[in-house]
């Protein structure tokens, strides 16, 4: 088991649940999968794609969850990259953490990650 992540804004996150499908973000959605980052990438994935921005949600899924829909492929500077091909249930989400921000406008990550 890996736990990969997902960075969201809190209302589409809600809007999710309410929905009870995850359909990805816009990125997510113009490149036909929805984006995840390993533990080791999440981040650098924050510092590139969020910074400075409030009011997101980090949220953790077990890469087995998903089975042969998530496929690591390589993405930036060459890593392996998680990409779910499909939408999915909000409900099968490990854990969700806010993701405030520090004095210098970074994001404080939980100890688990």
């Amino acid at each position: 088991m890996t736990m990969i992540y997902k960075i969201c804004a809190r209302s589409m996150w809600q809007q999710a649940v309410d929905e009870g499908v995850f359909r990805g973000a816009e990125i997510d959605l113009q490149d036909g999968f929805i984006h995840f980052s390993s533990g080791t990438q999440v981040q650098e994935t924050a510092a590139k794609h969020f910074a400075e921005q409030a009011d997101l949600l980090l949220i953790a899924f077990d890469d087995q969850t998903f089975g042969d829909r998530l496929k690591w492929e390589v993405s930036r500077g060459g890593d392996l990259f998680p990409h779910l091909y499909d939408t999915l249930d909000p409900e099968s989400a490990a854990s969700v953490h806010e993701l405030s921000l520090d004095d210098s406008g970074r994001h404080v990550f939980p100890d688990s990650v």
